[in-house]
């Protein structure tokens, strides 16, 4: 999950069930939630949201306000607490396209 959380590009974000979706468990949003508490240093943690597009309730509200912050930095806007997600979404990795034996033949 990390590995795909490193892909998101700067100016970029996206939602912990796209990130779920796209690990093949569309459903598990939540553990995605759990498993970016303890992320490894230099992981651009600031780059995941919640379904609205916002940034999710903490306990450490000043991590809050880093996030923030740091998608603003990044030059992600909010209106109202929230990322416009149908501009600012990431589209997902960039799949290679599968060759095929046909394919190899011509190389």
């Amino acid at each position: 999950m990390h590995a795909l959380v490193r892909q998101i590009p700067r100016g970029n974000v996206a939602t912990y069930g796209q990130l779920a979706a796209l690990l093949g468990s569309p459903r598990a949003a939540r553990a995605v939630g759990y498993a970016m508490k303890r992320c490894p240093h230099g992981l651009p943690w600031q780059r995941v949201l919640n379904a609205r597009g916002g940034i999710s309730l903490r306990a450490n509200v000043s991590s809050m306000i880093t996030q923030r912050v740091l998608l603003e930095q990044e030059g992600v806007p909010f209106r109202n607490g929230r990322v416009d997600l149908t501009r600012y979404r990431w589209a997902g990795p960039r799949r290679r396209p599968r060759l095929t034996l046909a394919a190899l033949g011509r190389l």
